[in-house]
């Protein structure tokens, strides 16, 4: 809290929504409230889960703001996160929806430096890697009024098949407008027991081991293909031929055979950052589990 109201050169207000805590989180935010009541207003509300919380959060946020950033509860923002956010976004075709966000600056509960996370993306931050991958962090993500008017007059109608709020806003956003990707940490991003979601200090060695248990398990089997399904729905009149016309391929390929999904890997337009996260997508997408 204390690194957002020290943000430099912009007028900032924040918006809080509790989601059913049981661990003193309100008490101590009414300390700021008092301290900063023209600056703060919070909602306690029943648990909803992070991607139900924060839609809900991006329903009830008031318009007639410049831009719009979401923040979680246990990082620290460097003084100039939000002005250096608008500075790149300004250098960007206004009158379109627009996204920024960045690497972190991992730290541990202490805030002891770690590591940066994630990589700078090399290939350019379109729809045909969005679909796919979610290359921004959510508690660096700043939007214009375009992008949050975009995300809240079309909801998603059900919820459940979106993975994560930020991956949801990164798909818009790329889709029908410009995200930026900024090589600097903006935030110290806290790694720790608790944390819900997030980065990992793990080694790649530890990090595959998990992905592939997890996928074994079938944990994360259709989560990208009910992603891509909800978008259609939710935005299909508002794309064009060819974008649509990708999506429900990809989506079609699932229910085909195998000699079918081996062929159109071959030729899908869609791709992921690294090389090896591209190969383990043409591997779900051949396994027909994506």
């Amino acid at each position: 809290m204390k690194s957002l109201l020290s943000q430099e050169d912009v007028e900032l207000h924040i918006v809080i929504r509790d989601d059913g805590s049981t661990d003193g989180t309100m008490e101590r935010l009414k300390i700021f409230i008092e301290q900063y009541p023209d600056r703060i207003c919070i909602s306690e509300n029943e648990n909803l889960g992070v991607v139900g919380s924060f839609f809900d959060l991006i329903g009830k946020a008031s318009g007639g703001y410049d831009y719009y950033a979401f923040c979680d509860q246990d990082d620290v923002w460097n003084n100039d996160k939000l002005i250096r956010g608008i500075s790149l976004i300004n250098q960007m075709r206004p009158g379109q929806p627009l996204m920024y966000c960045s690497t972190t600056q991992m730290v541990d509960q202490y805030l002891n430096p770690l590591n940066i996370w994630p990589n700078s993306p090399e290939k350019p931050l379109s729809l045909y890697n969005a679909l796919i991958e979610n290359v921004c962090v959510g508690c660096t993500v700043l939007i214009n009024e375009e992008a949050l008017n975009m995300v809240r007059n079309k909801h998603p109608l059900n919820l459940e098949n979106i993975i994560m709020h930020d991956w949801w806003i990164y798909l818009v956003v790329s889709t029908f407008g410009e995200v930026v990707f900024d090589s600097e940490p903006s935030i110290l991003y806290r790694q720790h027991q608790s944390n819900a979601l997030g980065g990992s200090t793990d080694d790649w060695m530890n990090k595959w081991k998990k992905r592939f248990k997890r996928f074994l398990k079938g944990q994360n089997h259709y989560i990208l293909s009910n992603q891509a399904k909800e978008f259609m729905v939710v935005y299909a009149q508002e794309m064009n031929h060819e974008e649509s016309n990708e999506i429900h391929k990809l989506i079609q390929t699932q229910q085909q055979n195998l000699f079918k999904r081996v062929i159109y890997i071959m030729m899908t337009p869609f791709y992921r950052q690294s090389t090896i996260d591209n190969l383990v997508f043409k591997m779900v997408l051949i396994a027909g589990k994506l």
